[in-house]
């Protein structure tokens, strides 16, 4: 028994029994180590210290309606984290490996997942990062597979709690041909300080412009962004965007429960066009927006005001919201053949 109240949990670390862990020296895995301590012994030259040679994944294992324990979409998160180590010029694990990485973590930390109805998970962070000592920029030579878990709630507010949130024109995420469609650590140390900033001025989140024009619309600091008006899902296409597992799979329950779906550049104009606008990402599906400021710069007082329906999910992002969510915890038959069962 883990003694965790499940009703209080939120976005954030507990401790579980066992993280596992591999090497990859000369193109060769060592044997998965399973170990009870989250610490590492790592050179202070490691690469994934000084360069940010490293990359990650997140993705949940989920206790069905039935009893079962499901992993949603895990292959796609595989072949990601080869993207993003493609890009770094490292070694990663095979699909294979990661998969029945995913579930060994998922067994050997079974008391971790809440129960169902809980509206609870566990979340699996993969991660690959340059493991031996170096002083060149340059692609490290060995790399560490760690594969972790914790149980967690919802990432921002309450599940499906709207938010504010800020446009901030002023700073970027990604440059232009950068790593920003890479799901590197990088991209995230540089959200952080218009993030801080917003989070002092009241707003939960940041929206960032395409970093080379500004005049389009690019994804908030932790998630992709979506729109709905009438019958259509919008999403943006930039080549500085994090390609989200999500939100691919919301384009396809859109289509599939007969929406139109455009993925295209999305000027900043449209806002005032849309019905509904919300961030979606693996740690809560979809969380809706409420009010958009929209700063020229972050700690002015000039700002033009979206507001998107009445402080609650919108009806169009709740019926998507429910068949992920359904997918997800056994609710609902699995049309697509995103999950995958762990004995």
């Amino acid at each position: 028994m883990t003694g965790i109240d499940w009703s209080k949990l939120t976005f954030s670390y507990t401790k579980t029994n066992t993280m596992l862990c591999s090497r990859c020296i000369g193109g060769q895995w060592t044997p998965v180590e399973s170990r009870t301590d989250d610490n590492i012994s790592i050179s202070a030259f490691a690469g994934g210290l000084h360069y940010a040679i490293e990359c990650f994944e997140g993705l949940k294992a989920f206790r069905g309606k039935d009893g079962k324990v499901r992993l949603f979409r895990p292959e796609e998160n595989a072949k990601r984290l080869q993207r993003s180590a493609k890009y770094l010029g490292i070694d990663a694990p095979s699909t294979e490996m990661f998969v029945e990485m995913c579930k060994r973590i998922v067994r050997e930390n079974i008391d971790f997942i809440p129960p169902y109805g809980s509206h609870a998970s566990l979340y699996l962070r993969p991660t690959l990062i340059g493991f031996n000592p170096q002083l060149g920029v340059q692609s490290s030579k060995e790399s560490l597979f760690m594969m972790l878990c914790s149980p967690v709630g919802a990432y921002t507010g309450g599940a499906l709690e709207a938010i504010d949130v800020v446009i901030a024109r002023n700073y970027d995420r990604a440059a232009p041909n950068g790593c920003g469609a890479y799901k590197v650590g990088g991209n995230y140390a540089a959200s952080l300080y218009s993030l801080n900033v917003a989070h002092e001025l009241g707003y939960k989140a940041v929206l960032y412009l395409d970093p080379a024009t500004k005049t389009t619309i690019d994804e908030f600091n932790s998630s992709n962004f979506f729109a709905i008006r009438g019958n259509s899902y919008i999403t943006p296409k930039s080549d500085s965007i994090l390609p989200s597992i999500t939100n691919m799979s919301l384009e396809t329950v859109a289509a599939y429960v007969g929406m139109d779906v455009e993925r295209r550049p999305v000027p900043v104009e449209e806002l005032s066009t849309f019905e509904e606008v919300g961030e979606c990402g693996t740690a809560v599906v979809i969380t809706p927006v409420h009010r958009l400021a929209d700063k020229p710069f972050l700690e002015s007082e000039e700002e033009t005001i979206y507001t998107y329906g009445d402080g609650l999910c919108g009806e169009k992002s709740l019926r998507l919201y429910n068949m992920i969510t359904g997918i997800q915890y056994g609710e609902i038959e699995d049309p697509f053949g995103w999950t995958v069962f762990v004995d």
